[in-house]
């Protein structure tokens, strides 16, 4: 028995979801739509998996050596928490909630309370960039965090690391996790957004830390822990799933350091399950609009495929996956409701064999269950043996 290694590519969706509608989403397409802004667009690694068998490429490869398919959303909302429970087995129902202009006053209150402070700044929707460059000045005259938010469900705290320290951010954040945003007011995520340097050149760290809501039901890494399988998340999917039943937790500094790390573990480990969310794609391009940066990050991870491909035990499989889109080409900065691809390899399994269109993302889940041979309670359907 060998591993399964899922990669998320953070925000690459695929096109528009059945109920895009309600989301005002209509139209949105991730990869097609970026595919027809940029001239001679090619991911070879990526269309010999088939992803141009889901988008409507000019090239083509000679031949097709994974499997293929779409997979939809069941759960509400378009966050990246809930595309990632989902992928993990576990629907929700529950939209988080977001604060375009603000948390109200009794949030603000409750949070100078709770942590002991005596004031904030900003408390707006911001680019996490631009926010420090405008208040973080005042912020080490004051010593007050910069507070905002963004589309997602977030509650983020913005602090220099020579004012706040940053464990004392990370407990001011775990306060607030636990005291102040629950309820009607509990957020996706929490999130620590240390940054250090002088006015006109502040630059965010990379002790950035996300405090997740716990999954309310059983997620795959649960089921896993039961049966002695041991657990790697590498990236954001430690802080998505709240750390719960992963053994090993490896933070990373971008795309490429994901990438690199994933390798690692491909090469090193014998028996386990290994999760990496590429988060770039989202984080830095897609919610900025960046069509030939998204580009760019796509083709750096499309050409480490062979890298991956090499590392892999003949046992092994992997999966390229999304939890949601972010159409750096649609109208505003907000996560796009789309469909996801998933794309399959493994030297032991079928080639260009197109598994359609799922009906939810915890397809995944299911799949990954019957590669190991355990039993679970999980959502879904599996495409397992479509695919051996």
């Amino acid at each position: 028995m060998g591993k399964a290694i899922v990669i998320v590519l953070d925000g690459v969706g695929i096109g528009s979801a059945p109920d895009a509608r309600i989301y005002n989403d209509e139209g949105s397409n991730t990869l097609g739509n970026i595919s027809k802004r940029i001239e001679n667009f090619h991911l070879p690694n990526l269309e010999l998996f088939g992803i141009g068998e889901l988008i409507s490429l000019e090239s083509k490869p000679s031949e097709i050596i994974g499997c293929y398919g779409k997979m939809k959303e069941v759960s509400t909302g378009k966050d990246s928490t809930t595309g990632h429970w989902e992928l993990g087995g576990l629907i929700s129902n529950i939209r988080f909630p977001v604060y375009p202009d603000g948390f109200p006053d009794e949030v603000i209150q409750k949070f100078l309370k709770e942590n002991n402070l005596k004031g904030i700044l900003g408390n707006k929707a911001a680019s996490g960039t631009e926010i420090i460059k405008e208040l973080g000045e005042k912020h080490i005259e004051t010593g007050f965090p910069i507070i905002y938010t963004s589309a997602d469900s977030v509650f983020q705290i913005a602090a220099h690391e020579e004012v706040i320290p940053v464990e004392r951010l990370y407990e001011i954040c775990k306060v607030t996790r636990e005291k102040v945003m629950i309820g009607e007011h509990a957020v996706g995520r929490i999130i620590a957004r240390p940054f250090i340097g002088s006015n006109g050149n502040f630059q965010r760290t990379h002790r950035r830390k996300d405090f997740a809501l716990e999954p309310h039901g059983e997620i795959i890494f649960d089921v896993l822990k039961k049966n002695n399988i041991k657990t790697i998340g590498i990236g954001k999917i430690n802080d998505l799933y709240a750390y719960r039943n992963i053994d090993v937790q490896i933070k990373t500094k971008n795309n490429l350091d994901g990438i690199l790390q994933t390798i690692e573990f491909i090469k090193s480990e014998k028996y386990s399950y290994i999760m990496t969310n590429l988060v770039d794609f989202d984080m830095l391009y897609g919610h900025r609009n960046d069509v030939h940066g998204f580009y760019n990050a796509l083709k750096e991870f499309d050409n480490y495929i062979p890298e991956i491909i090499d590392a892999m035990a003949d046992e092994d499989i992997l999966f390229i996956t999304a939890d949601h889109g972010n159409d750096p080409t649609f109208p505003g900065t907000d996560h796009t409701r789309e469909l996801v691809p998933v794309l399959v390899y493994g030297k032991e399994i079928k080639k260009n064999v197109n598994i359609g269109l799922r009906n939810t993302f915890a397809d995944l889940a299911k799949t990954i269950c019957d590669f190991y041979k355990i039993k679970n309670s999980l959502y879904g359907t599996s495409f397992y043996q479509e695919i051996i």
